[in-house]
């Protein structure tokens, strides 16, 4: 058995009037995380922490944002397409466990939601997630309200 371990970590800007989505969950919110694709922070953090563990690069290796083929794109595809790559090789996504970091809105409500969407698209438990939110005390640009950020920790495994 070969175990390995993975970490992501992605940061998107906050801008009024864009939507919100974390972890493949719309978030009611003045504000919303701009990017190429859906700004989704959690799932591209993920995408990373999976990516390395099966040292496979990272997410802009297979997913530039250079290419018009992944504006706007739905990030559940991408961490579809990321699973793929890694059952091909013969891994299978043993849990993650995850940190978002964001000063408003408060997500707790969220966080079971976020759970179910992402178990559905890896194909694990929802006990085999774990999703966590925690503010910066108002410091920096997550603090300001600027940005949004997240962290992953993967466990993979090939029989």
């Amino acid at each position: 058995m070969k175990i390995r371990t993975g970490f992501g970590y992605d940061v998107h800007q906050l801008k009024e009037g864009e939507t919100f989505l974390l972890g493949g969950v719309q978030i009611k919110h003045s504000k919303g995380a701009t990017g190429h694709s859906d700004a989704d922070v959690l799932i591209h953090a993920i995408c990373d922490a999976v990516l390395g563990a099966a040292n496979l690069g990272d997410i802009g290796n297979h997913f530039p944002d250079t290419d018009p083929d992944f504006k706007g794109i739905d990030s559940r595809i991408l961490l579809k397409k990321v699973i793929m790559l890694i059952t091909e090789r013969g891994y299978s996504l043993m849990n993650l466990d995850s940190t978002i970091c964001l000063q408003q809105p408060k997500i707790s409500p969220y966080l079971p939601d976020m759970k179910k969407c992402l178990a559905e698209v890896i194909g694990v438990e929802e006990d085999d997630i774990s999703i966590k939110a925690t503010t910066t005390e108002k410091l920096g640009f997550i603090g300001r309200e600027e940005g949004v950020s997240a962290y992953a920790i993967v466990l993979i495994m090939k029989e």
